[in-house]
């Protein structure tokens, strides 16, 4: 059975223009995944790029992955990406496909042995999708009216003393390839998958954001 990955880059980000392209660590945002991708080679077995920009399939075509082109109507800002990866298992046409590793690029920082940790507690826990999660220590509430009302917490209470919750990180979703074709990247038996780690916090949609991967990531290397 095989494995692809697809990465959905589509052009028209409006809070940071070109996002997809910018230059993080010297190259275009969306080659990091590609290259996570292309480092998992033992996992995965093709790594699609699923676009509507001519540049990003540029890109990715120069730095080796395969690109799905995607229609404009599965383009747009409120589309759900599992339109793109359906849109993309049902181009390729391999029944072989038994699982898709979906990486996002606008998380393009991400542990170097992410992939194989999760994807070996994917194939133990027989599960039909997994999802990395990453446990939030603030204190969240709500506010109505002129009223806030905490929402995970007790006024006073100690933030060392809270119940878990978690969010999800975007890194890293592996699901089964009948899950997509069927509407569903996080399917009812996901997994959570635990990350504790800073690259965890890295979701590209501003500047501000971007300025904050490219800080880390400097960081990380020193």
């Amino acid at each position: 059975m095989k494995n692809v990955a697809i990465i959905p880059a589509r052009g028209g980000s409006k809070r940071l223009p070109n996002k997809n392209i910018l230059l993080l660590d010297g190259i275009p945002l969306i080659v990091h995944s590609i290259i996570f991708a292309q480092k998992n080679a033992a996992i995965i077995d093709a790594v699609y790029v699923s676009t509507d920009d001519a540049k990003i399939k540029e890109i990715a075509i120069q730095y080796g992955a395969k690109v799905i082109d995607r229609p404009s109507k599965l383009a747009g800002d409120f589309e759900p990406t599992v339109c793109a990866l359906k849109h993309c298992l049902e181009i390729i046409n391999d029944k072989e496909i038994e699982s898709v590793i979906l990486l996002q690029p606008t998380n393009p920082l991400r542990p170097e042995n992410l992939l194989q940790e999760t994807f070996e507690v994917y194939t133990d826990k027989s599960c039909d999708s997994l999802f990395t999660v990453t446990r939030n220590h603030q204190k969240f509430g709500k506010i109505v009216g002129s009223e806030y009302i905490p929402f995970n917490y007790e006024i006073g209470q100690r933030s060392q003393d809270l119940e878990p919750i978690y969010f999800e990180n975007g890194l890293l979703y592996i699901t089964k390839t009948k899950a997509i074709l069927n509407d569903e990247i996080i399917t009812r038996n996901a997994f959570p998958y635990q990350v504790n780690h800073v690259f965890s916090t890295v979701d590209i949609d501003t500047k501000e954001d971007f300025d904050y991967a490219e800080y880390l990531l400097k960081k990380s290397k020193t």
